[in-house]
């Protein structure tokens, strides 16, 4: 009984997985409902190291307000609900290649052929006869040949717009942002989040995802494409449990 529910432990999980694609048959991937991020299960506020607090600086009679840009308004993000647009623009090209080679030869002998007059009673204690000088004998010998290469080239260019989820004490923003686009039944879903200064938003109140620390950025998909390029729940299953 103990090896049949353990057999029908695996089977289950795979049919739950069919029951879910059987339910959502002919249609496209949903799109999420615009929610406050604030309210998923999942979101943590963000603590980050802070500087001691600082008493406020007097007020003076000028019509420039520290930090703005223009004498009416600073129109970049400041305040929790507020937009920002993020670029994503990502670059990478890394090759490594790296050869390992490695070979060991021991060889190991000792002998005791004279201990406190002891060597009388080696004959009681081995009928079968033993030498005295060559008690221990071993070698061993061992060869490593490894090599490794590893290319990359990736480029990704968006633009998704984050909202300001959190002010943390010393000023910089927490972002949090997400981007769905559905096309012929295939769902694309970008997400992006981080912190970043204030002065880092540039006047078109745009930043650059790389000033954003904590740096999170995701861009996936789902659909009829994505599907026919993941292996079979049964194919991922075998790679977990089969020690070979």
């Amino acid at each position: 009984m103990r090896r049949l529910l353990l057999l029908m432990a695996p089977l289950s999980l795979i049919a739950c997985s069919g029951a879910e694609r059987l339910s959502r048959l002919g249609d496209p991937p949903e799109m999420a409902a615009i929610t406050n991020p604030t309210q998923d299960p999942r979101w943590r506020p963000v603590t980050m190291p802070m500087p001691n607090p600082q008493d406020p600086p007097l007020a003076n009679n000028s019509l420039w307000r520290p930090g703005s840009r223009t004498f009416l308004r600073d129109q970049r993000a400041a305040t929790v609900g507020d937009l920002v647009t993020v670029l994503v623009a990502i670059a990478d090209e890394a090759e490594l290649q790296n050869r390992t080679i490695r070979g060991r030869n021991n060889s190991e002998a000792m002998g005791i052929p004279q201990m406190l007059g002891l060597q009388s009673s080696y004959g009681r204690l081995f009928p079968a006869g033993i030498d005295p000088s060559r008690l221990v004998e071993a070698s061993s010998t061992s060869d490593v040949n490894g090599a490794g290469q590893t290319r990359r080239n990736e480029s990704v260019l968006l633009r998704v717009a984050a909202t300001v989820s959190q002010v943390l004490p010393n000023g910089n923003l927490v972002l949090t942002g997400r981007q769905q686009v559905r096309v012929n039944s295939e769902l694309r879903d970008l997400t992006v989040g981080g912190v970043i200064r204030p002065a880092d938003i540039a006047s078109d109140n745009t930043v650059r995802h790389d000033r954003l620390a904590e740096a999170r950025i995701t861009y996936g998909g789902r659909g009829t494409i994505s599907d026919v390029q993941r292996p079979r729940t049964g194919q991922e299953l075998l790679d977990i449990i089969l020690p070979f």
